[in-house]
C-alpha cells in the first residue's frame, strides 16, 4: 500500500502501472491479485490507510481545548513543513494527494471520487469547528461559518496545487499565517510583562555650607 500511495502521489494514478507498484513493493504480480482485484481497489485501500494516520494527527491538532486559531495555524504549519521537507528530500513539491488524485480521476472512478469527497468534507468540518469557536470568542468576525470553512479549504487546495505545478515552496512558507489572514482573524494579544521598575536614584546629600 505504501508503494502504491508513494507512486501515485509522485506521478499520477494513470501513469502508475501494477507492474511498477509490484516492483516498488518488491512483490510478485501474482501476490498483488491475491489481495486486490484491481489498481482501483489498491488505491482505495491505500487512501484509507493514509487517512487513518492523518486523522490521528488532526484529532490531536484540533483538540477542543486548544485555542481555535492555533488549531488552524498548527495544521497549516504541519502541512507546509511536510511539503517543504519532501521538496528538500526528493526535489519536488508533492502537493495534496487528495486533490491531485481527485482531479485526475473524478469522472473515471466513482468509488474513489466518493471516498475522496468524504475525506475532504471531514477536513472541512474540522476547519468549520475551529472557525466557529473562534467566532464565539470574537477572533473571527461575522457568521457564515460553513462558507468560511469551504473558502479555507479552497485556499489550502489552491496553494498546494500551485506549489506542485510550479515546484516552488515559497508560497508554502507562510501558509499558516496567510490562512488566518484570509479568515480575517484577530489573534488574541499576547500579554506583555510590565517593564521592571528602575531603582530610585539616591538623593544627593546636601553639604552644609561653611
Amino acid at each position: 500500500m505504501d508503494a502504491a500511495y508513494d507512486l501515485i502521489w509522485e506521478y499520477s494514478y494513470g501513469a502508475v502501472t501494477i507492474d511498477a507498484i509490484c516492483e516498488r513493493a518488491a512483490v510478485k504480480k501474482g501476490s498483488f491479485y491475491y489481495f486486490f482485484e484491481s489498481k482501483s481497489d489498491l488505491a482505495i485501500t491505500a487512501i484509507e490507510a493514509w487517512w487513518t494516520k492523518r486523522q490521528i494527527i488532526m484529532l490531536e491538532i484540533f483538540r477542543a481545548d486548544s485555542p481555535p486559531l492555533e488549531r488552524i495555524r498548527s495544521y497549516m504549519d504541519f502541512i507546509s513543513t511536510h511539503q517543504i521537507q519532501s521538496y528538500e528530500k526528493k526535489g519536488y513539491v508533492p502537493g495534496c494527494p487528495l486533490h491531485a488524485l481527485g482531479a485526475e480521476i473524478c469522472t473515471q472512478d466513482q468509488q474513489i471520487r466518493s471516498q475522496l469527497e468524504g475525506i475532504l468534507d471531514t477536513i472541512t468540518t474540522f476547519f468549520a469547528q475551529a472557525i466557529g469557536d473562534a467566532q464565539a470568542l470574537g477572533q473571527i468576525e461575522g457568521a457564515q461559518t460553513a462558507q468560511k470553512a469551504r473558502a479555507l479549504m479552497a485556499y489550502y487546495a489552491g496553494v498546494l496545487t500551485q506549489a506542485r505545478i510550479r515546484n516552488n515552496i515559497e508560497s508554502l512558507r507562510s501558509l499558516g499565517s496567510d490562512s488566518l489572514d484570509l479568515l480575517g482573524a484577530h489573534p488574541p494579544a499576547k500579554s506583555v510583562p510590565p517593564l521592571p521598575s528602575m531603582p530610585a536614584e539616591p538623593r544627593a546629600q546636601l553639604v552644609p555650607s561653611l
